[in-house]
């Protein structure tokens, strides 16, 4: 797969399928749009684009927080393999005055030279959201693509969208987020040294930092799985500020795997959070603090033997 950021470094040749949106997730709804255009391209020997609209320039003029499911760095990884070309479209003040119509003739037709247009039901763009299924639809012919509108994956009865594993994911219900997203949600992350409390009580542990931008669960007390040099293991993480030992406020996993023993200082490790525990909490001192990690780690093994 080649990733492309921006519309101006894109110069692929040849016919394409081609689908856009948002992606943040890549939830199971995405999932059936990149499975129709890899479907196509296999069919007609063509290209396969995944075009993202990066609304991070949006947020930063708007000065809102820009906070997502899936950084960058994430969708390149999970579309690895699957599409020739993953396009990232920022949506510049430039880009959001561009009109829909000059859209589909500039982008679909003569950048990307699509003979497949795959959307969602809700899908719209050009300038003031003027463009949307309908326009798609009464341009196909004059471009020559065909349209393909692909509905709502749901789950129990309800629609799954961005939005729907965002208010999963607030409420800590992580078995849901990962019924959603047909993956388990976890962040990536390099190693960094601490303090080395937990190796004195007993429990080595390692910290690692969330990308800003990554949407958390609430603080508190994971059931985990991590990767380390390419194998899966099971854990236990407190996501937080551990408030307990320090008082900076930085927000940090720290996560104690049940059977590692090597070290894992500077590496970069992937972290699933697969069942929320408890809230985090402030101990009166580290003698009750050990107390109940001692019972998390407890409820740990229990929780993975289950699993298996």
């Amino acid at each position: 797969m080649q990733y492309i950021n921006g519309l101006e470094a894109f110069s692929g040749t040849g016919r394409s399928a081609v689908t856009l949106g948002k992606f943040d997730g890549l939830h199971r709804g995405h999932q059936k749009l990149v499975e129709r255009v890899t479907e196509y391209s296999r069919m007609d020997g063509i290209n396969s684009i995944v075009c993202s609209f990066d609304m991070e320039p949006l947020y930063r003029r708007l000065e809102r927080p820009y906070q997502v499911l899936m950084t960058k760095a994430e969708r390149q990884m999970h579309l690895e393999d699957q599409v020739d070309y993953l396009v990232d479209c920022p949506f510049t003040e430039t880009f959001s005055q561009m009109s829909a119509e000059d859209f589909i003739r500039d982008v679909l037709a003569g950048l990307f030279h699509a003979d497949y247009v795959v959307v969602g039901t809700d899908f719209h763009f050009g300038h003031q959201k003027r463009g949307d299924i309908h326009m798609l639809a009464a341009y196909q012919d004059q471009y020559n693509y065909q349209l393909e509108v692909v509905d709502k994956e749901r789950y129990e009865g309800r629609e799954i969208s961005s939005t729907f594993v965002k208010e999963a994911l607030a409420a800590g219900k992580m078995d849901l987020v990962e019924t959603l997203l047909g993956y388990p949600y976890g962040v990536e992350g390099t190693v960094e040294h601490g303090k080395k409390l937990g190796r004195t009580l007993g429990f080595p542990t390692f910290n690692v930092e969330p990308p800003k931008e990554k949407l958390l669960p609430p603080n508190g007390v994971y059931l985990e799985q991590v990767e380390v040099d390419g194998k899966w293991y099971n854990a236990i993480g407190n996501l937080g500020v551990k408030p307990t030992v320090t008082d900076n406020g930085r927000m940090l996993i720290e996560s104690y795997l049940l059977d590692y023993s090597d070290n894992a200082y500077g590496k970069q490790v992937k972290i699933r959070f697969k069942s929320f525990r408890r809230p985090e909490q402030k101990f009166r001192d580290v003698a009750e603090m050990k107390r109940h990690v001692e019972q998390d780690i407890a409820c740990g093994r229990e929780f993975f033997a289950r699993l298996k």
